[in-house]
Order: structure tokens, then C-alpha cells, then sequence
């Protein structure tokens, strides 16, 4: 008598009898029925597009790092723009690389009103007026040692960096974004740019506090896409978020929410998914996460590498971030997404 003979013989239960009748695979056995109770769906709504930057015109450069994305100059960022808003995807964020000889110890021509983040703004607006416009005030893209802030004997000074984070944020305002998202995390620079926009006239121009961004080594590609990966001197780990933290970062989100950020950010996003849960489950309040370069970069290697299906991994992945509990996603990947779900 083999082992289930001798469980049978001797009184086992039945299946139903221990689950008491309850067989959760029942709303599993068909598509429609899966369709009908999934918890969390994810829509070209949750995403925001960021896209980089350059001078020049009609020039699109690739990113060794980032295999699909690109380099654009203000024209074709434009295009990119308007082809977001046809997808439907709200917002984009912009980021920058800066020639050498706009950098400096201080990252000075980011209060040059005139500088490439400013003029692609007010370009995509004059073009596109109903996308959503997300800049950030950080100095890192306009510094000559790759730092988010001013550099003086060797350290990143918080307060003059402030300062000047705030003023480019009015500047930013200014030429027509919509949402300040500030990536520094220098200490107090939420309220002061709060601070600075309704004292210049943008009390509706909203703030995404990075509340929660941190020393993470998942930022290879985006530094390369920027330039900065040759130019950083050190790391960032003294104003980013140790990595082991997590009560840390809870902190960091409830000291923004008191200077008066409208939305809370999470970056990297897969790593954390905790913390974005934590976030949303202490504080109720927009909850976004920016799905960094890393990952991205780790999804496209390896779908390249017929390892994975890199459409059912970036979809999951996607999904993941609204289980979670967010609101948005920053992601390379929204074109390709808003084109998905258009198809279905």
C-alpha cells in the first residue's frame, strides 16, 4: 500500500474538508473570472515619461546604458512631447546634460533663465500645453564634480545650496513647469522652495519631494545619460538615504509633508517597495515612485538576452509599484506601456 493508500485508509481528510470548502483557484480557472476580481490595474494615467535632454538640433543620441533611449534635442523633445500626449500619458520630467562649459563648482547656470531645462520647457508648452511638465531643481547636471549641491572644502553645503535650489526652482516655475521635483535632499529645501514660488506669484505650481531618495548603486545609467558619471568626486551617502533605513526615510517623507510637498517620490523603486507602502499606509498623500535606470537597464539586458520576456517583466514590474500603493510612476518605459494598454 503506497503512503496515499495508507493516509486514505486511515480517515485523511478531503481537500474540501480542509480548506472547508473554500477553493480559492475557482476565480482563477478563466480569463474573464482572473479580469473580474484583479485587485490592481495599471493605466496609461500612472505614468510619467522622464526623458534627457542636450543642445543642438534634429539630434537624437543613444545611451549605451539604457538600450531604447535617448538624447534629445529641444525639437525633437518636443515631438516626444506631443507624441506623450497623443499615448495619453500625463506628464514627462525633463533632465538635462549640460556642456562641460556651463559647469562649475557651484552648478551656476541653472539660475540662467535662458539654460536648456527652461527653453525645452517653455518650447513643450508653447507646443503642447495640455502634458504635464516636471523639472528638477538639483544642481547635480549643471556642477563640474557631479554633486546635487554647491561643493566647498570638500563638502556639500547645505544651506547656500538651498538657497540656489529654490531660486532655480522660480526660474523653472517661470518658464512654464508645472510640478518642482527637487532631487537634492538637502535638509529644509521643500519649504523653502515652497516658500519662493508663492512669494514669485506660483502658489499652483506643486512640488514632488524626492522625500525619500537613496545612496543606492542602482543609478549607473542615469549618470551616464547625464554626464556625470566621470565628474563625481566621492558619493552622496552624506545627504542621500542609507540604504539599510527604513524608519529614516519615513522621517525624511514627514519633514517634506510639513514644508509642504504635495506628492511623495520614492526612488529607486522596485528595491523599496516597502517603503513605498510605508508611506502610503502612514500618510495618505500621492504616493509616486521613479522606476530608476538600474532597473530599467537590468530588465533590457536581460530581455536581450532572451533570459526573460521583457514586455511581461516590465508590465509586472509596473504592476508591482501599484500594489504597493502608488499613485505614478516614473518610467523609460511609458511609451512602450501607453502603447501596450492602446492595443488592448
Amino acid at each position: 500500500m503506497n503512503k496515499i493508500s495508507r493516509l486514505k485508509a486511515a480517515g485523511s481528510r478531503s481537500v474540501d474538508e480542509i480548506t472547508g470548502g473554500r477553493r480559492l483557484r475557482r476565480m482563477r480557472k478563466a480569463d474573464w473570472s482572473r479580469r473580474l476580481v484583479q485587485e490592481n490595474h495599471l493605466t496609461v494615467d500612472d505614468l510619467i515619461w522622464p526623458i534627457f535632454i542636450i543642445e543642438g538640433r534634429n539630434t537624437r543620441e543613444p545611451i549605451a546604458a539604457m538600450p531604447g533611449v535617448f538624447r534629445l534635442t529641444p525639437d525633437l523633445a518636443v515631438k516626444e512631447a506631443e507624441r506623450a500626449a497623443r499615448l495619453g500619458i500625463p506628464a514627462i520630467a525633463t533632465f538635462p546634460n549640460v556642456d562641460m562649459k556651463f559647469r562649475d563648482q557651484t552648478g551656476s547656470h541653472i539660475l540662467d533663465a535662458d539654460n536648456i531645462i527652461n527653453r525645452v520647457t517653455r518650447a513643450i508648452k508653447d507646443a503642447v500645453p495640455e502634458i504635464g511638465i516636471i523639472t528638477d531643481a538639483a544642481l547635480d547636471p549643471f556642477t563640474s564634480h557631479g554633486h546635487d549641491g554647491i561643493l566647498r572644502d570638500g563638502i556639500i553645503v547645505n544651506d547656500e545650496t538651498v538657497e540656489q535650489v529654490a531660486a532655480a526652482a522660480v526660474l523653472q516655475a517661470a518658464a512654464g513647469a508645472d510640478i518642482i521635483a527637487p532631487s537634492d535632499m538637502m535638509d529644509g529645501r521643500i519649504g523653502a522652495i515652497r516658500d519662493a514660488l508663492d512669494a514669485n506669484g506660483f502658489s499652483d505650481v506643486a512640488i514632488m519631494s524626492y522625500a525619500t531618495k537613496f545612496a543606492s548603486a542602482f543609478y549607473g545609467p542615469y549618470r551616464e545619460a547625464i554626464g556625470t558619471s566621470g565628474l563625481l568626486k566621492g558619493d552622496k551617502k552624506t545627504y542621500y538615504i542609507d540604504h539599510a533605513n527604513s524608519d529614516e526615510a519615513v522621517r525624511e517623507a514627514e519633514q517634506d509633508l510639513a514644508e509642504g510637498t504635495d506628492m511623495l517620490m520614492v526612488k529607486p523603486g522596485l528595491p523599496y517597495l516597502d517603503i513605498i507602502r510605508r508611506l502610503k499606509d502612514e500618510f495618505q498623500m500621492p504616493t509616486f515612485a521613479y522606476q530608476v535606470s538600474g532597473e530599467y537597464s537590468m530588465i533590457k539586458a536581460a530581455s536581450a538576452n532572451g533570459w526573460i520576456d521583457g514586455d511581461k517583466v516590465m508590465m509586472e514590474s509596473l504592476l508591482a509599484f501599484k500594489r504597493a500603493g502608488c499613485d505614478g510612476i516614473l518610467t523609460y518605459f511609458a511609451p512602450q506601456v501607453a502603447e501596450m494598454l492602446k492595443g488592448r
